[in-house]
C-alpha cells in the first residue's frame, strides 16, 4: 500500500523541528507581515467607520459642532445618537462571538501569554478589528493600540498553532503579531519591539528579540509603503534653555504619575459603576450607555474619537491652561465611559492624550510666570506624553521610545529620561498595578505570582527560618573569611560589627578573589569585601519574599532581622520549595 499522504501542518511541524531557529525567523516574518497588513485594514475601517458615523475624516479636529452632511437637521445633535447606535452594532457582536474583544485588549494579550500558552482564537482577530472600528468611529474615545495588539498576536498565534509548535513557541509569535501591530500602526518599529517584550514577554533574551524586530521591521515596511512614511506629529525642534528646567521636568514627571494613577482608578471605578448599574442584557449596555457618551460628545466634541488633532493642537499651544486642564478631565471621563459601557478600544492613545494637556498647560503655566526665561510648553506637552504613559503602563523604555519615534525629536531625550523614571517610580509606589494588570488582578489573576505560590499563603517567615549561620567579625582577615567560609559549605555568611550589628554578608567569591589577586591578603579585612544583602522580618509573610529568595545572589538565603536589628535566623531557598511541592 502506498504511504499515507502527509498533511502540511504535519510537513511544517518536521521542518520547525529540523531547523528551529530557521522556521522561527520564517515565521516571524509572516506574523509580521499579516500584522502589518491587518493595521492597515484596521486602519482603513477606522476610517470608514468615523467617516459613515460623524461625516467627517475626523470629527474631533470638526469646531462649531458641525453637522452630519446624511442628517443635516440634526445639526450637531447627531453626536448624541452616534454612540449609541454603533453600540448596537458591536455590542452583539462581542457578546455573541468573542467577549474577549470587549475592553482595550493588552490585559487579555498578556493574560494569554502568561496562563494560557500564547491561545488567543483566531475569531478575536477580525471582531476586535471590527468592533474597535466601530467604537472608534462613532465616537468612543479609545486608542487603537490595544486593538491591534490584539489583532496581531491572535494572527501571531494562530499561525504558531496552526503549525503546532510548543507553547514557548507559541508565546513567541503572539509576542512577534503584537510588535508588528504597534510598529505598523504607529510608524514606529522600535517602540513595536520593545512594547511586546517590557510589556509582554517581560524579557529580552537574544533569541526572543531577534524574532520580535523581524516582525516589527516587517509590519513597518509593509505598512510604510502603504501608509506613507511620516513621523506622527510634526514639530518644530525644541530644547531645554536653562539647567534649572530639569528641575521642572522632573516635577511634571510627579505630576504626570498622579494623573496616571488617577486615570487607572478612574477607569475601574466607571467599570464598577456600570456593573452595579446595569441589570440589562450584556448585548444592550453598549447601546444605552452610549447616549451617556454622546451627551459628553455634545458638550465637548473634542473627545469624538482617538483625538489626534486635538493633541497636535495643545502641543502647538493651540489652547489656553484652563481649556486644556477641562480636556484632561473630560479625556479621563469619556475614555473611562467608553470602556465602562463595553466598547472596544486602547488606553495607549487616551494616555498620551493626557500627558500631551497636562504638559502643555504645565509649560504654559511656567511661561507666564517666566515669561522672560524663554520656555517652550511645547516640550512639556512632549515630555508629559511619555510620562503620563509611563506611569500607567510602567513600561518606561517604551514610554521613551514611542515618543521619540512618533515625533522625531531627539533634543529633549534627557528631560523626557528623567521625566518617564520620576513618574515610574512614584506611581509604582503609590499603585501596586498597571492600567493593564490591574484589570486581571480584578479578575484574581496575579501575573507576578509565581507557580504554587499559593502553597504559602498564610505562611510567615519566622515558621521557615532556620538557626542563623555562624557570623562574621568585620575585622576578620580575608584567609580566616575563606577558612570559615569553606567549612561552613556555604556561598556566603552574614557579617556584623563588633556591637553585633549586622552590615551585610561575605561571600566566598570576593574572599577567595581577595587571597589569590592581593599581594597582601593578610591586610584586607572583611570590612573590604562587606556587600549587602536584603534581609527580611520574622513575622513577613514568605509570599512577599520569594522573589527576592529565588533570584540573584541571595538565592543561598536571606538574613532574618527582628524589630531591634539583631541577627535571629536565615531563610532558605530550600525550606521554601520544601513546603510549596508539600501542598501540591
Amino acid at each position: 500500500m502506498p504511504p499515507a499522504p502527509v498533511s502540511l501542518p504535519q510537513r511544517a511541524l518536521a521542518w520547525v523541528r529540523r531547523s528551529e531557529n530557521s522556521a522561527l525567523i520564517a515565521l516571524s516574518l509572516v506574523v509580521g507581515a499579516a500584522a502589518g497588513l491587518g493595521a492597515i485594514a484596521f486602519r482603513w475601517l477606522i476610517e470608514s467607520a468615523t467617516l459613515f458615523f460623524s461625516g467627517h475624516a475626523d470629527y474631533s479636529a470638526v469646531t462649531d459642532h458641525a453637522p452630519h452632511p446624511w442628517v443635516p437637521w440634526l445639526g450637531g445633535l447627531f453626536v448624541v445618537l452616534a454612540p449609541a447606535v454603533g453600540g448596537l452594532i458591536y455590542g452583539p457582536i462581542i457578546h455573541r462571538w468573542a467577549r474577549e474583544a470587549r475592553g482595550h485588549g493588552v490585559p487579555e494579550v498578556m493574560y494569554a501569554i502568561s496562563k494560557r500558552g500564547g491561545r488567543i482564537p483566531v475569531k478575536v482577530a477580525f471582531v476586535k478589528a471590527f468592533a474597535s472600528a466601530i467604537t472608534i468611529g462613532s465616537g468612543g474615545s479609545v486608542g487603537r493600540e490595544g486593538p491591534i495588539v490584539q489583532i496581531g498576536s491572535a494572527l501571531g498565534s494562530s499561525l504558531a498553532r496552526a503549525v503546532r509548535l510548543n507553547e514557548s513557541q507559541v508565546r513567541l509569535l503572539v509576542a512577534c503579531g503584537a510588535a508588528g501591530g504597534i510598529a505598523a500602526t504607529f510608524n514606529a518599529p522600535i517602540a513595536g519591539v520593545f512594547f511586546a517584550m517590557e510589556l509582554l514577554l517581560v524579557s529580552f533574551a537574544a533569541r526572543t528579540f531577534a524574532a520580535v524586530v523581524l516582525s516589527s521591521v516587517t509590519a513597518s515596511v509593509i505598512a510604510r509603503a502603504v501608509l506613507g512614511d511620516e513621523a506622527f506629529l510634526v514639530l518644530p525642534e525644541f530644547h531645554v534653555a536653562h539647567v534649572w528646567e530639569y528641575g521642572m521636568y522632573a516635577l511634571l514627571g510627579l505630576v504626570a504619575a498622579l494623573v496616571a494613577v488617577g486615570f487607572t482608578k478612574a477607569l475601574y471605578w466607571f467599570e464598577d459603576a456600570a456593573d452595579r448599574i446595569w441589570k440589562g442584557p450584556e448585548w444592550l449596555r453598549p447601546g444605552v450607555g452610549g447616549l451617556l457618551l454622546g451627551l459628553l460628545l455634545l458638550a465637548i466634541p473634542q473627545m469624538y474619537g482617538v483625538g489626534y488633532p486635538v493633541l497636535e493642537n495643545a502641543v502647538m499651544g493651540g489652547y489656553v491652561i484652563g481649556f486644556l486642564v477641562l480636556l484632561l478631565l473630560a479625556k479621563i471621563v469619556a475614555t473611562s465611559l467608553t470602556i465602562a459601557i463595553g466598547g472596544s478600544g486602547g488606553v495607549f492613545a487616551p494616555s498620551l492624550f493626557l500627558g500631551a494637556m497636562l504638559g502643555a498647560a504645565f509649560g504654559q503655566s511656567l511661561d507666564a510666570i517666566l515669561p522672560d526665561a524663554g520656555l517652550t510648553p511645547g516640550a512639556y506637552a512632549l515630555v508629559g506624553m511619555a510620562a503620563v504613559f509611563a506611569g500607567a503602563s510602567r513600561a518606561p523604555i517604551t514610554a521613551v521610545i514611542i515618543l521619540f519615534e512618533l515625533t522625531g525629536e531627539y533634543t529633549i531625550i534627557l528631560p523626557l529620561l528623567l521625566a518617564v523614571v520620576v513618574s515610574t517610580m512614584l506611581s509604582s509606589h503609590v499603585s501596586k498595578d498597571s492600567i493593564y494588570t490591574a484589570k486581571l488582578r480584578r479578575r484574581g489573576v496575579d501575573l507576578t505570582r509565581r507557580p504554587g505560590a499559593a502553597a504559602l499563603a498564610g505562611v510567615s517567615v519566622e515558621s521557615l527560618m532556620r538557626t542563623a549561620p555562624r557570623t562574621v567579625s568585620t575585622r576578620m582577615s580575608a584567609t580566616e573569611a575563606v577558612d570559615r567560609l569553606l567549612k561552613s559549605g556555604r556561598k556566603s555568611l552574614p557579617v556584623v560589627t563588633e556591637h553585633g550589628e549586622y552590615v551585610g554578608v561575605v561571600t566566598l567569591a570576593a574572599a577567595a578573589s581577595a587571597i589569590t589577586e592581593d599581594e597582601d591578603a593578610r591586610e584586607v579585612t572583611v570590612s573590604q569585601l562587606i556587600e549587602w544583602r536584603d534581609y527580611v522580618a520574622p513575622e513577613a509573610p514568605v509570599e512577599e519574599v520569594l522573589d527576592r529568595l529565588l533570584e540573584g545572589e541571595s538565592n543561598d538565603g536571606l538574613p532574618v532581622l527582628d524589630a531591634e536589628g539583631a541577627l535571629v535566623g536565615w531563610l532558605r531557598a530550600e525550606a521554601v520549595l520544601r513546603r510549596m511541592s508539600a501542598r501540591a
